[in-house]
């Protein structure tokens, strides 16, 4: 039976005659269509050779020639692509981070497709800085002295402290020494800069002494680490940035904090918990802070380093700046971003995660009861609304929940798993999560426009 499987396969030739494959080639390339066509008969000739006793196989061309199609739109597609994000999770890591602004859009087109002012300076003619695009909009935001840009911030943390400290001390809480997404620990970072790691106080204590005592010719920095990803909680104390800078510059010695993820809004006036903002760092007198500019601020991956100017131009000729430069893709976004800073209300609005994060639950319950009046009756499909938990996201506010409705259903044929396939199977892919064989498609992180793609997907569905 194996071999007659062998002796019906169509041979290549006759399948590139196909009309269908012949649109595939015309619209795809024959290198690509080639590819796929090798591809799908290896793997049939496997399927073939691993065939039990009584068990069939479609050989058919037509059936063939179906699998080519699938496989050359498939390995046509981009890999990196729009996802709905349905799971709640704000700030979510796996699909981007924070979203940017639709209303910067058209600005960052004109800019990717077109030559720019990178590093040129318009005025005088010259070549420029790619930094003085962000500095002055960072200082005047934040009250810092200069400003510059990186990769990311774990790429601000390397600058700092190998431009700082290598081959010298940096004095920090043992409670401080945390570890962040992809195993990236700041021990380990600190080793790697050059920099000498000297811990002071305990876990969940540290005092003004303790930095004091630890004090030695050999320090070149006393550096602070907020601890964004986790909380430790109860018997605990810590020493104040105030506090912390009155010691080190008593000494003349400079007070780093890294933030991670840095704010430019106290967004505890919107119910959430209080977290340092970059602006109250730098008036406790703290020399150089860096943060993410892709969580809680909303802007694209970057690693911002604001502070004392001194400080800031020795890091602008560190060689390892060149290494860890930005795109002008990323400084568009960026500054594009921190323009709507300059008025707090439209930050609110116009940035997708400050939206998100202080969207009322009233506003979100509204939305979701519209939906479900749009959807009606289903004939396959059962659903309700539930309460439910929102997250921040991104290794920030680690105990923020924020309540929000969610689309509850499954499907009377289809279970949850083969619903989550189905869903992230669709054009745009719908990300959702499963909880106790139900889906949930929260609407904290469904924008109006994604809550049309959702609803039309279920409708979908429900014909299955």
């Amino acid at each position: 039976m194996k071999k007659e499987y062998y002796r019906q396969l169509p041979k290549v030739d006759e399948l590139l005659e196909n009309d269908v494959v012949q649109v595939l080639i015309e619209t795809y390339t024959r290198r690509l269509v080639l590819l796929i066509i090798n591809e799908t008969l290896d793997h049939i000739r496997k399927q073939i050779g691993q065939l039990q006793e009584n068990e069939t196989l479609d050989i058919r061309v037509s059936s063939i020639i179906q699998q080519v199609e699938q496989g050359v739109k498939m390995r046509h597609a981009f890999k990196l692509r729009r996802v709905i994000n349905g799971t709640g999770v704000v700030v979510h890591t796996n699909l981007g981070r924070s979203s940017l602004s639709p209303s910067i859009a058209e600005h960052l087109v004109e800019v990717a497709m077109h030559y720019s002012t990178l590093e040129f300076n318009i005025e005088n003619g010259k070549r420029g800085s790619r930094y003085s695009h962000i500095e002055s909009i960072l200082c005047e935001l934040t009250g810092a002295e200069a400003a510059m840009v990186v990769n990311n911030n774990a790429a601000a943390v390397m600058l700092v402290l190998n431009t700082m400290a290598a081959g010298k001390e940096v004095i920090v809480s043992r409670g401080q020494l945390v570890e962040i997404g992809g195993s990236f620990r700041i021990p380990e970072v600190m080793k790697l800069s050059g920099a000498k790691l000297v811990e002071v106080g305990a876990t969940n204590k540290t005092h003004l002494r303790d930095y004091a005592s630890h004090i030695t010719e050999e320090t070149a920095l006393l550096l602070k680490v907020h601890t964004s990803n986790f909380k430790v909680l109860g018997f605990t104390q810590e020493v104040s940035s105030a506090d912390l800078c009155t010691l080190a510059h008593g000494l003349d010695l400079p007070v780093y904090d890294d933030l991670g993820s840095g704010m430019l809004i106290d967004l505890s006036k919107y119910g959430l918990m209080k977290e340092p903002t970059v602006q109250e760092c730098i008036a406790d007198g703290i020399d150089i802070v860096t943060f993410s500019g892709d969580k809680m601020l909303g802007g694209p991956q970057a690693g911002i380093i604001v502070g004392k100017k001194e400080y800031i131009e020795r890091m602008k000729k560190n060689q390892l700046t060149r290494a860890l430069r930005v795109d002008k893709m990323t400084l568009t976004a960026l500054e594009a971003t921190l323009r709507f800073y300059r008025d707090e209300l439209q930050a609110l609005k116009e940035i997708p995660t400050l939206h998100m994060l202080t969207k009322s639950y009233e506003s979100i319950s509204e939305e979701a009861a519209l939906f479900t009046t749009k959807l009606g009756i289903l004939d396959q499909i059962n659903y309700r609304l539930d309460d439910e938990y929102s997250e921040v996201g991104g290794g920030s506010m680690p105990l923020e929940k924020l309540l929000s409705k969610v689309f509850v259903f499954n499907h009377q044929k289809i279970s949850a798993d083969g619903i989550i396939r189905y869903l992230r199977a669709y054009n745009p892919p719908i990300i959702g999560r499963i909880k106790e064989e139900e889906v949930l498609l929260d609407f904290r992180t469904l924008n109006i426009e994604e809550q049309q793609i959702v609803l039309e997907a279920i409708l979908l569905l429900d014909k299955q």
